[in-house]
């Protein structure tokens, strides 16, 4: 594996009724890469709970992030976004990582969020099926596809995509990660 993570940032945005996998998975994979990446609520301190009831803390609050920070923002499904485009703060900062030209890497219900910021328009982007006409309503070329990437923008569908998913914020943040054949994956011994 070839990593080049030094120094690279990613927040992880949560709220409650957020998707597990959909948090969960592009944060222990981007640490995993050696990014710096960390959860970011409306508050620092905070316990948000999923769909299900599973904890996640917001390492930092909203108000202390500032999009030169960063070098890419996480937007996960579930019914979060929703709770998240109720706040300002939130829209603002998906919409000043769009100017700054920052990935932001949106699945399932995250689409939500980059429709109130208003990032969508001639963009292709996809997101889980239920909100495709918001989607086509804020203006995005919709595809339904794994993952979708327009310049700065990466959209997934479920959790089912996640690993495409993190494969193209990867690659999006200049992480060179070498593909390798999954061990006992139909591999003969």
């Amino acid at each position: 594996m070839n990593i080049d993570a030094k120094g690279k940032t990613v927040a992880i945005l949560v709220e409650d009724f957020y998707q597990e996998l959909e948090v969960w998975y592009p944060l222990l994979r981007l640490r995993e890469a050696g990014v710096e990446a960390f959860t970011v609520g409306l508050q620092a301190g905070v316990t948000y709970k999923s769909k299900l009831g599973y904890p996640v803390k917001a390492e930092r609050g909203i108000t202390s992030i500032a999009p030169a920070e960063l070098n890419a923002v996480v937007i996960p499904g579930g019914w979060a976004p929703d709770y998240m485009r109720r706040h300002e703060s939130f829209v603002t900062l998906v919409r000043e990582m769009n100017a700054l030209g920052r990935p932001i890497a949106a699945i399932c219900h995250g689409g939500w969020l980059l429709c109130s910021a208003g990032v969508l328009r001639g963009r292709r982007a996809t997101s889980f099926f239920s909100i495709k006409d918001d989607m086509i309503n804020a203006g995005a070329l919709y595809q339904d596809r794994s993952v979708v990437v327009d310049g700065n923008l990466i959209t997934s569908r479920t959790p089912e995509d996640l690993p495409d998913f993190c494969r193209a914020l990867l690659h999006a943040l200049g992480v060179l990660v070498e593909e390798t054949a999954a061990v006992g994956q139909g591999a003969e011994r």
